[in-house]
């Protein structure tokens, strides 16, 4: 939708082609949860060579509660799988000062697997770990799958993310696991996540959804929308008196639109 506006309104977007120094790309396979084992084999394998690894657990309903459970069960089970490792637990339900302290067990290296939350998503800088497994990704959108893979790929070592997702898998989830495959470009996704969500409205809350543009496509019609800014600054300066017949005519019933 940011995408969207900025072609509206006066905003304008940088682009950044660069990793950030002494990052590394992370490499991301899909696996069905029916290979749930060889997902657990690969962590023990990772943290038995002295790297460490998070497991990102997801929900559908957006409560904290349940995804706190979620995580619980998800982090005894695995304690069992993987007696020899050091395994912490973080949530939304702990306390600051519990959190604080799970986190800085993880980044001092005391810990050798996280198990979390989506509350990982941003704010987390850990070198040393190069593996992450996100449970049931076709739960998350395209931009929260991004900002979860970004926690890994911050050191020297070669980084891998798992999406380890259920059977079936809808189309639309088909297309966002195909988008985080196959890069780790965050401007590339943004603008695949626009063609499969849709912009939604520009004056209005929707946040999703086509705009339903008479003519115009965004997608196919990118490279006219410099021209048409331009055009319309032109209108607005050299002929004010023909904007509202403009408006009249286009808009309808939603004229009012334009005195926004």
């Amino acid at each position: 939708r940011t995408l969207a506006m900025s072609v509206y309104a006066d905003l304008d977007y940088s682009i950044i082609d660069e990793l950030p120094a002494g990052r590394t790309p992370v490499n991301t396979v899909a696996i069905a949860d029916q290979r749930r084992d060889q997902v657990v084999a690969r962590i023990r394998g990772a943290c038995g060579q002295g790297q460490q690894a998070y497991w990102v657990c997801t929900l559908i309903e957006e409560s904290e509660t349940l995804a706190a459970q979620a995580a619980e069960v998800t982090a005894d089970e695995l304690r069992l799988t993987l007696p020899e490792l050091r395994i912490g637990l973080v949530h939304g339900r702990l306390k600051p000062a519990e959190k604080a302290q799970v986190m800085a067990d993880f980044k001092a290296g005391a810990t050798h697997l996280l198990v979390a939350t989506t509350v990982i998503e941003v704010g987390v800088d850990v070198p040393n770990a190069s593996l992450m497994v996100i449970e049931n990704p076709e739960r998350l959108g395209l931009a929260q799958l991004h900002q979860l893979r970004g926690r890994v790929g911050r050191g020297s070592t070669a980084s891998h993310c798992v999406l380890l997702y259920g059977s079936p898998l809808s189309q639309r989830a088909q297309a966002r696991i195909a988008v985080m495959r196959g890069t780790n470009d965050g401007f590339v996704i943004a603008e695949e996540d626009l063609k499969l969500r849709g912009p939604g409205e520009v004056l209005g809350t929707r946040q999703t959804g086509e705009l339903n543009l008479r003519i115009a496509n965004l997608e196919r019609d990118s490279h006219l929308l410099d021209q048409v800014k331009a055009a319309a600054a032109k209108l607005m300066d050299g002929h004010p008196e023909a904007i509202d017949p403009l408006i009249r005519r286009w808009l309808g019933e939603n004229e009012r639109y334009g005195q926004v």
